[in-house]
């Protein structure tokens, strides 16, 4: 019965430990087939139940042999040899554009916000510097081309400006040179802001 079990299983005749189970999934065995020279009739096998070899010396026997990997040789490739390769994992996601390929959506461009400044009106410029108030008059709101979003165009009262309400060839209001310049909203204050006289003493005249 050994011969052919090792027909079967590969497992050399003298590394066999045959076992008799209830079934497949059966935690423990009925008992060991110990003695090959009696029939199997002898240890009242019955119909539905498993034999089970077990190898006792895996290293001399040829299922030792197809477990033991550390004698075979690694298919290994380097990350650009990866990358190169058309029949991967990686390929396929990047032309199916999969995962970190997927196309991005594109962000809808963001409307203007809406700033109700009226042009004409008197305001107030956020100074960092303390009792230095900037103040002037507003005459222009909206969108610019030098950069994104709302911008308010101010003539201050005084020449502490940058520009004449012209940026970058572009006209975007009328004033003195020195006089304009461009802020976001969110540092503007409308009201009503009396143009400051200044007074020079003798020695500055």
């Amino acid at each position: 019965m050994q011969n052919k079990l090792e027909l079967i299983t590969g497992i050399p005749v003298p590394n066999q430990e045959i076992s008799v189970q209830a079934s497949e999934d059966a935690p423990e065995s009925l008992g060991v087939l110990a003695d090959d020279s009696k029939p199997l009739g002898y240890y009242g096998i019955r119909d539905w139940q498993v034999l089970k070899v077990d190898d006792l010396n895996p290293a001399t026997s040829f299922t030792g042999q197809l477990h033991d990997t550390s004698q075979v040789d690694k298919f290994e490739l380097t990350a650009t040899e990866y990358a190169q390769r058309q029949d991967t994992v990686l390929a396929y996601k990047q032309r199916n554009k999969i995962g970190r390929f997927a196309e991005k959506p594109e962000e809808e461009p963001k409307e203007p916000e809406t700033v109700d400044f009226p042009i004409g009106a008197r305001c107030e410029v956020e100074s960092t510097e303390e009792d230095f108030r900037k103040r002037g008059t507003i005459r222009f709101v909206g969108p610019t081309e030098f950069a994104k979003g709302t911008w308010v165009g101010i003539e201050y009262d005084e020449p502490i400006g940058k520009n004449d309400g012209s940026v970058k060839g572009k006209k975007y209001f009328e004033c003195p040179p020195n006089s304009g310049v461009f802020v976001k909203p969110e540092r503007v204050k409308v009201g009503d802001f009396p143009m400051e006289e200044i007074n020079f003493d003798d020695e500055e005249m």
